[in-house]
C-alpha cells in the first residue's frame, strides 16, 4: 500500500500558519505533535521546526511541560502590542518620510496599487481575510517604512507585525462599516505629502481602530470564562 510522501518544513509551516489564521486552531488551543504529524503527513522534526517558526512569528507559544499552543488573545496583550507598534512603527515611518527618495515614493505607490486592487476576503471556505490581501497589506505597511535606513528598526517592526496578524485576522468579522481602504489611502497621501506628523497620527489611529474593535469582544470573552 502506497504511503503519502513526507511534507517539507516550508510547506508544513505555510499550511499550519494558514490553518491558525483561518481559525482551524483557535487561540489558546494545544498543538499536539501526533495529531499534527498525521494531519500534515510530516515527521516530528518537521513539525517541531514549523512550530518554532510560528513561535518566532507570534502565532504560537512554547510552554514548559505543556508544549506548543496557539497564542491566546487577551486585552492586556492586545493593548501592549498596539502601543508598542504605534511607538516603533511610528518612529520608523517618520524617518522614512524624512529620508525617502523618489524611488521610495514609487515603491509605496506600487504597493498601494496592488493592495487596493486585491480582494479582501477569500472566495473559498468560511469568511476570512484572503492570503493575497494579507500579503499585499503587509507589503504596503513595509513599504511605508522601508526608507527609514535602520535595519534593526525594520526587524523590530516585522516581528511586531507578525505578532499582530492573529489579532488582525480575528478582528475582520467585527469590522462591519469600517473603510480600511480609505485609511490606507490616507496613509499614502500623508506620506507622499511628506507630512510626517499627519502620517504618524493616521498610522496610530489605524492600529488603534483595530484594537478598539477587538477589545470589547475580548473583554466579553474573558468575563465569560
Amino acid at each position: 500500500m502506497a504511503t503519502r510522501p513526507r511534507a517539507n518544513t516550508d510547506a508544513v509551516h505555510a499550511q499550519m500558519r494558514a490553518d491558525i489564521l483561518s481559525g482551524a486552531y483557535p487561540p489558546g488551543e494545544r498543538l499536539k505533535f501526533a495529531e499534527l504529524c498525521e494531519r500534515y503527513a510530516a515527521s516530528v522534526a518537521v513539525v517541531r521546526e514549523s512550530l518554532t517558526r510560528l513561535v518566532e512569528q507570534g502565532l504560537a507559544r512554547s510552554e514548559p511541560r505543556i508544549g506548543f499552543r496557539v497564542t491566546p488573545l487577551s486585552v492586556a496583550d492586545l493593548l501592549d502590542l498596539t502601543a508598542t507598534r504605534c511607538d516603533i512603527e511610528g518612529l520608523a515611518l517618520r524617518y522614512s518620510i524624512e529620508r525617502g527618495d523618489v524611488e521610495w515614493e514609487s515603491r509605496l505607490v506600487a504597493a498601494h496599487h496592488v493592495l487596493e486592487r486585491t480582494p479582501l476576503l477569500a472566495e473559498d471556505g468560511p469568511a476570512r481575510v484572503s492570503d493575497e490581501w494579507e500579503a499585499a497589506h503587509t507589503a504596503f505597511h513595509a513599504a511605508l517604512i522601508d526608507a527609514c535606513q535602520s535595519p534593526r528598526m525594520l526587524d523590530m517592526t516585522a516581528t511586531l507585525r507578525d505578532a499582530s496578524e492573529l489579532y488582525r485576522r480575528w478582528s475582520q468579522p467585527l469590522e462591519r462599516g469600517r473603510d480600511v481602504a480609505a485609511e490606507h489611502r490616507g496613509l499614502l497621501d500623508a506620506a507622499l505629502s511628506r507630512d510626517a506628523d499627519l502620517a504618524v497620527a493616521r498610522l496610530r489611529e489605524h492600529f488603534e481602530h483595530t484594537a478598539r474593535i477587538l477589545e470589547g469582544s475580548l473583554a466579553a470573552t474573558d468575563a465569560a470564562t
